[in-house]
């Protein structure tokens, strides 16, 4: 009943009530009856109508004496109205108490309700008799549908152990504290911290049970996927054919905060104190290693990796400088590589790739991927080898291409010998032997006898099977001797050659016999574009600088070019546009180059002739200002 319908009941009864003591000859006491209509009032639950129930009884009991019976005989009505108003008096006494008492009552259940953690009383028999608002929201019953109900059957707990154990320890201490699963009104699985308090009456006996429930269910998924993941990791781990070391770089992130570099930039500080690079280096401690890196270290384990790492990776190791400064420079990856020395002394080169993690301990988490590549070094220098026996056999077929040009070199200094010879003769065998000119003859025999040897060391030289140099070199000089060597092939052709070079060109660093061989076959390539061609035949050679910091070189012809489908091609080994070539020429001419620093690349439209760039870095020692 709403509180308005109490008001008005409360009222009609208290009415009746008066009418009755009035208009009825009864003499019992029946304002007693009054207290009907208070304790109606009261269930509204507000003091305020308690005291107006009490007061309009009052009046009516007092009004309803008047009424029957006069003041001047004090009697049995007077005596009954004393009663009744006592009555009166009591029951709101009463009443206000109960409703102070409910209004703690009250005002604690709202406290509860407050709370985020599902809290419910339930009584010995496991009966719930409270269900706060958290309880509703997570669990899915109102009060109303959950006050009544057994706990473990509507929640469907599941204990960590028996049921009667867990009561047993409730009863003996008073406390329980676990960890349940319990299911929602849609059927929904939680995981619960529960803490379970006994209650007791004013007799010591218990009588209920407070659970206060946290839901867990998260975090326990969270956990479980931690674990799940750190298992995973574990058998990555220690599974993996890949090194991997994980080292803590906190203490190298203090020492480089607390670095001061004078002004310099961090990488030339550390190059110039490298001192300080083998100190960070011992500043990374090594927090596990995994069975293959200790096994491509030749170590026992761990232990021993982490001892030996000193021994490991050399005094004079260079690759932790770069990774210092990627680590400084908060970057995430660092690649290099270096060699690592196995404990049983075997150099193993190794590829290694350093995570620096981004989160706020990720310095504590540093890993280093490190790859074996010992076979990938020997292929590689399989690979070299092939290429310069390749590259040479390339030179000895040029020779046959150049034996006109070379019978033509060697035959003019031979001819100019035989000349100055001759002439000497001439002077020795007159009457008066003019030993002036006999001595001018004999220094023009020695300077063409050394020109001929000269060219016939470069021929030598050309053709011979050696590793190569990493000398300071002139390109006018290469440019000079290459032009030699093709001069005669160019001529038999009718090819004019321009050359056009920059005056005090920096030197470059190579080998002097694989740059000639790529000027060499540049040059020929070009000529041999333009045999047969009507109309002048021309290939200009220019050597200049790029950048302030390159030599660039162009070779150009005026011949035909090359076709649009051919020029993807063009550098691909075995591939070739001339019948009867092996198509490793430009090949090789780019391979070379590239194992300078340098680059060759070429362009060409049908009908306009094709150029050739070819870029190399000048030597650091003589950069250009």
């Amino acid at each position: 009943m709403s509180r308005g319908g109490l008001r008005f009941w409360s009222a009609v009864l208290a009415f009746a009530v008066f009418l009755v003591d009035v208009l009825t000859p009864l003499e019992g006491a029946v304002a007693v009856l009054y207290v009907v209509a208070i304790l109606l009032a009261a269930k509204t639950h507000r003091r305020n109508d308690i005291v107006a129930a009490a007061a309009g009884c009052s009046v009516l009991t007092i009004t309803a004496y008047l009424l029957s019976h006069d003041l001047e005989a004090i009697a049995s009505p007077a005596l009954r109205a004393l009663v009744s108003l006592a009555a009166i008096g009591i029951t709101t006494l009463l009443a206000l108490q109960n409703h102070a008492a409910t209004k703690r009552l009250a005002a604690q259940a709202r406290l509860l309700n407050l709370s985020h953690d599902m809290i419910f009383v339930r009584d010995r028999r496991g009966v719930i008799t409270f269900w706060n608002r958290a309880a509703e929201h997570a669990y899915g019953w109102s009060a109303d549908e959950a006050v009544g109900q057994h706990a473990d059957a509507l929640l469907r707990t599941a204990y960590p152990d028996r049921r009667e154990v867990i009561e047993a320890g409730l009863l003996d201490i008073g406390r329980w504290e676990g960890r349940l699963e319990q299911r929602t009104k849609a059927g929904g699985a939680l995981t619960v911290d529960a803490r379970w308090a006994l209650q007791h009456d004013h007799l010591g006996k218990p009588v209920g049970v407070l659970e206060t429930h946290t839901d867990v269910t998260d975090r326990v998924a969270a956990h479980n996927a931690l674990v799940l993941s750190e298992q995973r990791y574990r058998r990555m781990f220690d599974a993996s054919r890949v090194g991997v070391v994980e080292e803590d770089w906190s203490a190298v992130r203090t020492a480089l905060n607390s670095l001061e570099t004078g002004g310099a930039t961090l990488r030339d500080y550390l190059a110039r104190n490298p001192e300080f690079v083998r100190h960070a280096r011992r500043l990374a401690g090594i927090t596990d290693v995994n069975p293959a890196l200790q096994k491509m270290a030749g170590a026992s384990g761990s232990a021993a990796f982490v001892g030996n790492v000193d021994r490991l990776l050399g005094e004079n190791d260079r690759s932790f400088l770069g990774a210092l400064v990627a680590f400084a420079e908060g970057e995430r990856f660092h690649e290099g590589e270096t060699d690592l020395v196995s404990l049983d002394g075997r150099k193993v080169p190794v590829l290694f790739t350093i995570t620096f993690p981004a989160e706020p301990d990720g310095d504590r988490n540093v890993l280093a991927f490190v790859i074996d590549i010992t076979e990938r070094k020997q292929a590689q220098d399989a690979l070299l080898a092939a290429q310069a026996e390749l590259a040479h056999a390339a030179r000895v077929a040029t020779l046959g291409e150049l034996s006109a040009s070379i019978a033509h070199e060697v035959n003019q200094p031979l001819a100019a010998i035989v000349t100055s010879g001759e002439a000497g003769l001439r002077w020795l065998r007159r009457d008066v032997p003019d030993l002036k000119e006999v001595a001018t003859t004999i220094g023009h025999v020695v300077a063409q006898g050394r020109r001929a040897s000269e060219i016939v060391t470069r021929i030598r030289t050309f053709l011979k099977k050696a590793s190569p140099q990493q000398d300071l070199l002139q390109i006018d000089e290469i440019i000079e001797e290459a032009t030699l060597l093709i001069a005669r092939e160019l001529a038999k052709d009718d090819v004019a050659l321009i050359v056009k070079t920059e005056h005090g060109l920096p030197p470059v660093r190579g080998d002097r016999i694989q740059l000639q061989q790529v000027l060499v076959n540049l040059l020929i390539n070009a000529g041999q574009a333009m045999s047969g061609r009507p109309g002048s035949r021309t290939v200009t050679l220019r050597a200049g600088t790029v950048d302030g910091e390159n030599l660039a070189i162009t070779v150009e012809d005026s011949g035909p070019g090359i076709q649009p489908d051919d020029l993807p091609r063009l550098f691909d080994p075995f591939f070739t546009t001339k019948g009867g070539g092996m198509g490793m020429g430009l090949a090789i001419c780019r391979t070379t180059v590239e194992a300078h620093g340098g680059r060759l690349s070429v362009e060409s439209s049908p009908g306009s002739g094709a150029t050739f760039h070819l870029t190399l870095p000048f030597s650091q020692e003589h950069a250009l200002p």
